[in-house]
């Protein structure tokens, strides 16, 4: 056995165990993951994982044919992730501000924080206050 063999063996044996790692790790975020698009990315974190076990068969084997499943699992697990997310999208669960990405209105920022923001004028019209925002707490322009 060469120097080069044995460095070659090493460092795939060495990723084997960081993938199966990852590959653990990544399966409890499945799990575990609080939201839809945690788990969204934690499959696609699976499929980039598996893409990399699938290369090191194939240095370990020799055999070219593995490259190809791997290119063509990585094509796969892409279209997987855009599917997903445009289900997310359509479900309506996350808002869409007017540039296209997602804005985050008073309602679910009050949600967040676990208090309910009001508007100026309302919040005046609550207090008993005339006008609104800065003028009708007296911090405005003197």
């Amino acid at each position: 056995m060469t120097a080069a063999a044995f460095i070659l063996g090493l460092a795939t044996w060495l990723g084997f165990v960081i993938l199966g790692l990852a590959f653990l790790l990544t399966i409890w975020r499945v799990i575990q993951g609080p939201t839809l698009a945690d788990r969204v990315v934690a499959l696609d974190m699976l499929t980039g994982i598996v893409i990399g076990f699938i290369a090191l068969i194939a240095i370990r084997t020799g055999f070219n044919l593995y490259i190809d499943i791997a290119i063509s699992l990585g094509l796969v697990g892409f279209l997987a992730t855009v599917a997903f997310a445009r289900f997310i999208l359509s479900r309506g669960s996350v808002p869409r501000s007017a540039e296209g990405g997602v804005a985050e209105t008073a309602e679910s920022q009050a949600a967040t924080s676990g208090k309910k923001k009001q508007a100026p004028a309302r919040k005046a019209a609550a207090t008993g206050k005339v006008g609104a925002g800065k003028a009708a707490t007296g911090k405005g322009r003197k």
